[in-house]
């Protein structure tokens, strides 16, 4: 459980809230009226590469520890991430990855999120006081992340597993994306595990044992090397938080995802069950 009350230079809580626009929230809005005592806002979108014509791309080193030094969080500080989506998680485990990704391994993610917080009873406020700046120094792990390159090799070499957590009717190619000029679809070779499978019908992560179970129906290898992809980014990291919960903390991550494949992929490496939607 999360004390609030020890909320310090040891300690920062960080609401990582993120949506599509079709889910027609306002995360920094949300946050200014509500949130966990002591928490900060990391905001996906802006801890980002601005440069890059695709959503939320990695930052640089030196920015990621520019960005959370900000936020009071220093090499020495335990971070926990919530977000407040109606899953219980949804954003928050980008975050979480982020942190372990840039060598920051003392990082939680709130089980439950900011949905189970407030429905068991926790204290909320909508009083912000901006943490004192803190020294963090950021050393990217890039064996985590991988490019278009990267997945463009791998249809042939197979050297790992590609697992993509959007829903199954759009990795199939029966609805539409969330984002305009992008057909649904999937890489060849890869496996759907929804994000939101990963969690109970409360939002809670589902146990060890049933996330084992869950990889074994997707037929993903738990011993053998997995990245995940998504639309953008976001809700692969679902997948990795869930292998490492399951003892196989080395998944990685592509960062671009579908939105970034169908753009550059040539038609032949977009599978898909539509022809036209």
């Amino acid at each position: 459980m999360v004390k609030h009350s020890l909320v310090g230079p040891r300690l920062r809580i960080l609401d990582t809230s993120w949506y599509l626009p079709m889910m027609n929230r306002d995360s920094k809005k949300e946050f200014a009226r509500s949130h966990i005592p002591g928490g900060s806002f990391f905001d996906i979108d802006e801890c980002s590469d601005r440069t890059s014509k695709f959503d939320h791309m990695l930052s640089s080193e030196e920015f990621f520890a520019d960005y959370v030094g900000n936020l009071g969080v220093g090499n020495d500080t335990h971070v926990v991430v919530y977000d407040a989506s109606d899953y219980g998680a949804f954003s928050c485990t980008r975050v979480w990855w982020m942190f372990r990704l840039f060598g920051h391994p003392q990082v939680s993610v709130l089980n439950g999120g900011f949905r189970n917080w407030v429905r068991e009873g926790h204290p909320v406020t909508g009083t912000y006081s901006k943490p004192e700046k803190a020294n963090f120094t950021a050393t990217m792990n890039r064996s985590w992340v991988k490019s278009f390159e990267d997945i463009t090799d791998n249809i042939a070499t197979q050297n790992f597993q590609v697992v993509d957590v959007r829903p199954y009717a759009r990795f199939r190619g029966r609805e539409p994306e969330p984002r305009e000029g992008v057909k649904p679809g999937h890489i060849p070779g890869s496996k759907c595990m929804p994000f939101f499978k990963f969690v109970d019908d409360d939002g809670m992560m589902l146990s060890t044992e049933e996330l084992k179970k869950f990889f074994e129906k997707s037929q993903v290898d738990l011993s053998k090397p997995i990245c995940g992809t998504c639309g953008s980014g976001v809700t692969a990291c679902h997948m990795v938080l869930a292998a490492h919960l399951c003892g196989a903390p080395g998944a990685s991550v592509y960062d671009g995802s579908w939105y970034e494949w169908f753009t550059k992929a040539p038609p032949e490496h977009i599978v898909s069950e539509a022809s036209k939607l």
